[in-house]
């Protein structure tokens, strides 16, 4: 097999790659210096190209495995990669994917520490998470008002009642005492935004449970891990650790993929979900509608703008030059 260097390979900035993967009852391999995942139909074995210079990260759900080459290829390329159920969906009581992040002694220092500088300060760490509650709407209302797609389904960022909603919520994010009441209160966006979603698509009654077989909920669930692939991505890139979260508490390893991956999730999976189960989407058209989402709209780009403006923020004393 032809060595890379981590030039060849890293050519492509983490923040404009387009590729976003969920695979499934597939084997994924390297074959001729390409990493392929390999599926079974009924006459013949199909191989398909990964070009992973151009992508994000992988997740493999049910019936996958991979080899130590492809992971060796992977972690070259700066690609992670995360083991979820089948629809994306964690198996059986877990709550997060498993990352497997590729080993690397170059990333940047100054994210963690700028990030750090603020973290162990309850005051300081509330603040960080207002400031992702208020990016977190402007992103909404910048894609809900330029997307036309989503407009003609009914997604009008001027209309009452998500005007109405969001107004609410802006006014209760700075009125929030801790951060359990700012997720209280982004509970009850969400909420409303559920309710919203589903008269604009006449989905009737709705009920968000992860544990529920309707479509709007499995694709709930889907769009979501996709969207924790690209926080995931950006904190590792930024050498962040998934720990330091300042939403989701600090019990739970993963809760600041959590905290990045909401800055997308109302944005562009919500509306999506319940548009894709209207139209009797497959899951395999679901995905792709978000995934052609995050790239329109930039989602990668906004998560690193927002995890960086944060970490440095020249406000927070001791932050790292």
């Amino acid at each position: 097999m032809q060595d890379f260097s981590p030039s060849d390979l890293k050519a492509i900035l983490h923040s404009k790659r387009a590729n976003l993967y969920y695979l499934e009852h597939c084997r994924v391999m390297q074959k001729d210096g390409r990493v392929l995942y390999l599926t079974e139909a009924k006459d013949e074995n199909q191989y398909w190209n990964i070009p992973i210079a151009n992508t994000t990260c992988i997740m493999l759900g049910t019936g996958t495995s991979i080899t130590q080459a492809a992971m060796r290829m992977l972690a070259q390329a700066g690609v992670l990669v995360g083991f979820c159920g089948g629809g994306g969906t964690p198996l059986l009581m877990a709550t997060e994917i498993e990352w497997m992040t590729p080993q690397s002694e170059y990333r940047p220092t100054e994210y963690v520490q700028g990030w750090m500088s603020f973290w162990f300060d309850e005051t300081k760490r509330l603040e960080a998470a207002r400031q992702l509650q208020h990016a977190r709407i402007t992103y909404l209302q910048q894609t809900w008002s330029k997307d036309r797609d989503l407009k003609a389904e009914g997604f009008n960022i001027d209309d009452e009642d998500i005007s109405r909603s969001l107004n609410n919520f802006i006014q209760k994010i700075e009125s929030a005492p801790k951060v359990g009441n700012l997720l209280q209160i982004e509970a009850e966006l969400t909420k409303q935004l559920y309710k919203t979603a589903a008269r604009r698509t006449d989905y009737g009654d709705f009920t968000r449970e992860r544990e529920a077989v309707d479509t709007a909920n499995a694709f709930l669930n889907h769009g979501n891990y996709l969207a924790y692939g690209l926080g995931a991505t950006t904190l590792w890139v930024l050498g962040i650790p998934h720990g330091f979260a300042v939403m989701h508490g600090k019990t739970r390893r993963g809760a600041l993929v959590f905290d990045i991956a909401d800055l997308v999730k109302d944005s562009i999976v919500l509306p999506w979900s319940f548009i894709c189960a209207k139209e009797k989407a497959t899951e395999q058209e679901f995905r792709q509608q978000c995934l052609q989402a995050f790239t329109q709209h930039k989602a990668l780009d906004f998560m690193f703008d927002q995890v960086k403006a944060i970490s440095q923020k020249s406000d927070w004393g001791n932050t790292a030059v």
